[in-house]
């Protein structure tokens, strides 16, 4: 008797249960999707570090097994290895793989390298970002063949062959679930947000600058920042120095449905980020009708409502315009669904 087919995700994190919205949305709406576009393939998702309590579970008709690694270093991080390649071998003993998908460059990529070179099985591994930068160790670990690697963005497959010499075959961004949005606002109440980690890659300090650039033309202005994050305490500190408590809301981390309906009342998305591989959160916003700044270009192409100045000194310049436009349309623009991303995904496995 035939055994019946399975693809393996191997990433770092998964949601524990489907109430946890927060863990990385676009890689869990990819799952989900990938799952409704192939209902009768089993997909098993072995993720390395979070969930915390290690388990095997059933998520929007997934398998997950969770090794539960925390996180932790040196030995443990080998027994949480080893506890994958276990897991690798039980499925491989009960299903027929056609292959191994992995999130980042990373130790996913590393595993999922070695058992899919060790058994005959298609591996590729999926550039998400930073792990395109120069000094990931785990590149000259694997050393992958261009033709297994999937970059995010146009951007990141120019920095990881600038980088590394090694040109991804293929480009694939993620795509945005449009089922998650509601009718939108009739009327846009806040005039600028943000959203994203509050880490200093992200330059929510600049964000500030800018808003403070604004206020004496625009004393009203409404803004708010979405995310958590060691910067929290310092964007706090000077928001007050800089006397804009009545300018600008921190809302900390909240369940993404409600960001993606904040989207909606808001005017401009402003992204400060310094490095991108490829911000969903853009594709988001523009989804739900904003005008959309950014200091980097993930894509050669991108549509008119998304600016990207030539310098960030431009920036306010470049809002004053937009909030003075009476004209100003707030359509949806839509740039990938998750149902075309999973189908270019599926095809990399299923010819």
């Amino acid at each position: 008797m035939s055994k019946p087919e399975a693809l393996v995700i191997l990433t770092p994190g998964f949601p524990a249960n489907v109430n946890d919205t927060i863990w990385v949305p676009p890689m869990q709406g990819f799952v989900r999707t990938l799952k409704q576009h192939n209902p009768n393939m089993h997909i098993v998702v072995i993720s390395f570090q979070y969930p915390n309590t290690a388990s095997t579970y059933n998520w929007c008709g997934v398998e997950v097994i969770a090794i539960a690694g925390r996180g932790r270093g040196q030995v443990f991080r080998l027994i949480t290895w080893q506890r994958v390649w276990q897991n690798l071998k039980k499925l491989h003993a009960s299903y027929k793989l056609i292959g191994l998908l992995s999130f980042w460059m990373g130790e996913c990529s590393f595993m999922g390298n070695r058992f899919a070179k060790k058994y005959g099985l298609p591996h590729y591994a999926w550039l998400l970002g930073q792990d395109a930068k120069a000094g990931n160790d785990y590149v000259n670990r694997i050393k992958p063949d261009g033709s297994s690697v999937i970059a995010i963005s146009d951007f990141v497959a120019k920095e990881f062959r600038l980088n590394y010499g090694i040109q991804p075959a293929h480009v694939i961004p993620t795509g945005i679930d449009v089922t998650l949005f509601g009718a939108g606002a009739a009327h846009r109440d806040i005039d600028i947000m943000g959203a994203g980690s509050l880490i200093p890659l992200k330059q929510y300090d600049l964000f500030v600058k800018v808003i403070k650039s604004l206020v004496t033309e625009f004393p009203g202005l409404k803004t708010v920042i979405c995310g958590n994050g060691p910067e929290m305490d310092n964007l706090k500190k000077q928001i007050s120095r800089l006397g804009l408590e009545n300018n600008i809301e921190l809302k900390g981390e909240l369940p993404h449905p409600e960001v993606l309906a904040m989207m909606q009342r808001s005017k401009i998305f402003l992204h400060t980020s310094r490095y991108e591989g490829y911000s969903t959160v853009l594709s988001e916003a523009l989804y739900a009708g904003c005008q959309v700044l950014s200091l980097v270009n993930g894509m050669n192409t991108r549509p008119s409502q998304h600016l990207v100045p030539d310098n960030v000194e431009d920036l306010p310049l470049i809002i004053k315009k937009l909030l003075n436009d009476k004209e100003l349309k707030h359509e949806p623009v839509l740039i990938y669904t998750t149902e075309t991303i999973a189908a270019r995904i599926t095809s990399l496995f299923i010819h």
